[in-house]
């Protein structure tokens, strides 16, 4: 049980160092993505991919019912036909540049989720996005790897443990979520 009770107490403490600037600047970019009818792109691998999808779930519906405010977002990770198609075609680093080139326009927002920073594919999905004139965010761990230079606004959980990186990046951005719909999709 103490190795139990050990994870939990790292994870309480990881999260009172969570940079709350950055996640509230996360939460202003997308509500600002809605007021201007903006598209948000959100990827990962993994786990990350996982995140990715329930994000998007969450701003596409969540516990919004009723609101007559919508956010558009698309999860690059969910369309498995197609990321696989270029997978086969190209290569594996360009899974999601490659879905993202079809649909990214100056000022949409592009999110990218990788525990390492160092993830090829979502690496070169944020240089396209940036070329574009998107917002780029990251979400990331360990040292930031190089995602945190490729982007706009960085949510770096302050660790070296994957486990605990991805649950901090689903509590981060569960708290973005939250965010955005009391001051935007509810107000």
């Amino acid at each position: 049980m103490s190795d139990l009770r050990a994870y939990l107490d790292r994870t309480a403490v990881l999260a009172q160092q969570m940079p709350l600037d950055a996640i509230e600047a996360v939460s202003r970019r997308i509500i600002e993505a809605g007021q201007s009818d903006r598209a948000i792109f959100v990827m990962g691998n993994g786990g990350s991919a996982a995140t990715a999808s329930h994000f998007a779930n969450d701003l596409s519906k969540g516990d919004v019912t009723g609101s007559r405010r919508r956010l558009r977002v698309l999860a690059l990770t969910d369309n498995v036909s197609l990321m696989t198609a270029w997978a086969n075609d190209t290569e594996y680093r360009m899974v999601f540049a490659e879905q993202l080139r079809n649909f990214v326009r100056a000022g949409d927002v592009v999110i990218g989720v990788s525990a390492s920073g160092r993830s090829p594919n979502v690496l070169e999905a944020m240089r396209l996005g940036h070329a574009a004139g998107a917002c780029t965010i990251g979400f990331t761990g360990q040292d930031g790897g190089e995602l945190k230079t490729l982007v706009d606004h960085c949510v770096r959980v302050p660790s070296d443990n994957v486990q605990h990186i991805e649950d901090l990046h689903l509590i981060a951005l569960h708290a973005v979520y939250s965010h955005v719909r009391d001051r935007y999709l509810c107000a």
